[in-house]
């Protein structure tokens, strides 16, 4: 708030100097607004606070009305924009668009509006219940976490010293403490209403803030006060089984959720030291939703057919490459639910095991007491196996023994973190493996990522500019003929994203005889990739376009989630 106004609100009655410099005390611990903690502290009304802030800037006053917000014109300003600044765009007339604050002297989230959406701004009042009520209605929002921080009040809940020495019975009393037990609480099961994949509870100086990894893109949920640093991640500590006296080093632990009726959501927790506290991150395991159907997981019909001939060969090895989080867990596990019959042995080493299957001897991996991936794999060897999955090859014993294991009979799947399918020949040379064994083993690499699924229910073409679409390498006279494009224009089903879930997009290398050749003789991941391609490889940017043609995603996301494909402009009139 700006030094003028708050004088003012003292000289206007509305307020003390007293209750102004609380006030400003918790802005800064909260990172929160003067407004906003004026209103909580109950120093003043909504109606005294608005009717005093709409005379002094001469800005209309209105009755927000959620049913009369226009879809169109709220998805203009991201969710992560309104819901962190709580404000409601309301209509766009020329290039002025209309906004509904409780808080005008907001200048950052003005210009950050103006920046995002490059039209003017034109401010108008609504009082704060009325905006969150409103932002509830579109997001199915987290008005509950309001309700959970007033139960703290600053006697219920004592600071926990940031020395070493820290007293093990007060941080095991602190967790305890009802409204930490229910903010935690909360929090888990939001997450799992939004279909959140991950957690980020950070701690900062003067912050500390709640995120969630929603379809692959972080958003601010909130942040509570400083003080409860401590309590809430010693809390979440203890559920995950860890040391909450334990502050200086990584700890790693699971959380095991009931969620209604038959639902289990299984939760992995990581720790971590940094300057400020602990940062906990968690990934969300809802086995509920995991797609084991290879039809349904973002395959083209030619990568389907490619992938399931080479997992149903008697031996060879596949490798699924790709960064963390792009979904090659699922894709090896669809493919082991596939394979998995009663006449075969199938044993998997895996860092950690994400969901129990039936029928699979799966092995967590344990490197502090020498259970390596290279361990399990020698023991799987003696164990009589058709199919073994090696959860990720991270140095050379491993490659070598999963290598041996594909030429002597058996099955292989993994996974290794590459760029592209064809990068992955010269990453696993590089680590030490021979090219002759490569050729010899490898049946076929697949890269892949995830990109995010358009909102069915909002759904709606778009015009693209032939430009864009050419410079993501979609053939010029198609653009021409009309390439058709889709987004979703937000709606409460989306979380006014858009975008509603994942599908994956896959590049399938099958190791052909010429391409066999190109790397016995040394040839580039270049020139790999470019004969792959002439054999009928999809790269991973095709494959996104190909998305973009049936309607199942944005231009915006290709560009977001895969690299150009410089090149190989002239592949795309084959029809690939």
């Amino acid at each position: 708030m700006e030094p003028r106004i708050a004088e003012l609100l003292v000289r206007g009655g509305l307020v003390t100097r007293e209750q102004l410099k609380q006030a400003q005390e918790k802005e800064r611990d909260n990172g929160s607004s003067v407004i906003r903690e004026l209103l909580r502290l109950g120093f003043a009304t909504e109606d005294n606070l608005t009717e005093f802030l709409a005379k002094q800037f001469g800005i209309e006053k209105i009755e927000l009305n959620p049913s009369a917000i226009e879809d169109a014109v709220f998805s203009l300003v991201p969710p992560q924009l309104i819901q962190k600044h709580q404000l409601v765009p309301l209509k766009l007339l020329g290039s002025s668009l209309t906004v509904a604050m409780a808080d005008p002297t907001d200048l950052v989230a003005i210009n950050e509006v103006k920046f995002i959406t490059g039209y003017g701004v034109r401010v108008v009042l609504a009082s704060p219940s009325a905006i969150k009520k409103a932002l509830e209605q579109r997001f199915g929002g987290v008005g509950h976490y309001d309700e959970v921080l007033k139960k703290f009040s600053d006697g219920e809940m004592e600071i926990i010293p940031e020395a070493d020495d820290v007293s093990l019975q007060e941080l095991q009393q602190a967790t305890m403490e009802a409204p930490v037990v229910t903010l935690v609480n909360a929090i888990l099961a939001d997450a799992a209403k939004r279909r959140a994949s991950d957690i980020h509870i950070e701690p900062y100086e003067k912050v500390f803030r709640v995120r969630f990894r929603v379809d692959g893109v972080l958003q601010e949920i909130m942040c509570p006060p400083l003080r409860l640093k401590n309590p809430l991640v010693s809390r979440l500590k203890v559920m995950a089984g860890l040391d909450i006296a334990e502050r200086r080093l990584t700890q790693d632990g699971r959380i095991k959720l009931k969620m209604g009726v038959g639902g289990e959501l299984d939760i992995r927790v990581s720790v971590l030291p940094t300057l400020f506290g602990e940062k906990v991150v968690m990934r969300l395991l809802d086995k509920s939703n995991l797609q084991l159907d290879m039809a349904k997981l973002g395959f083209d019909p030619q990568t389907l057919k490619d992938f399931q001939e080479a997992i149903h060969k008697p031996y060879g090895m596949i490798l699924i490459t790709g960064p963390t989080g792009s979904g090659k867990s699922t894709t090896l596990y669809s493919a082991l639910s596939e394979l998995n019959k009663p006449d075969v042995n199938i044993s998997t080493a895996e860092d950690p095991v994400e969901y129990n299957l039936m029928g699979i001897n799966q092995v967590q991996v344990r490197e502090q007491i020498g259970l390596s991936f290279a361990a399990c794999l020698r023991s799987f060897l003696r164990q009589d196996p058709d199919i073994i999955m090696v959860g990720e090859v991270r140095d050379l014993e491993t490659a070598q023994i999963a290598v041996k294991a594909a030429l002597t009979g058996h099955l292989v799947l993994s996974t290794l973190h590459t760029n592209d399918a064809p990068s992955t020949v010269d990453r696993l040379i590089n680590m030490g493996v021979e090219p002759f064994l490569l050729t010899s083993s490898i049946n076929l690499i697949a890269a892949q990522r995830l990109v995010r699924s358009i909102c069915e229910k909002c759904k709606e073409p778009v015009e693209a500019g032939s430009d864009a679409l050419i410079n993501l390498g979609a053939d010029a006279a198609e653009v021409g003929a009309g390439f058709p494009t889709f987004h979703g224009r937000g709606c409460a089903n989306c979380n006014g994203s858009g975008y509603r879930g994942r599908l994956a997009i896959y590049e399938v290398m099958v190791l052909h005889e010429t391409t066999k050749e190109l790397i016995l003789r040394g040839g580039s991941t270049a020139e790999l990739k470019r004969e792959a391609v002439k054999l009928g490889m999809s790269t991973l940017r095709m494959s996104a376009l190909q998305k973009v043609r049936d309607g199942l995603t944005t231009i915006e996301e290709t560009a977001r989630v895969t690299d150009s494909d410089k090149g190989f402009g002239s592949v795309f009139s084959l029809g690939f």
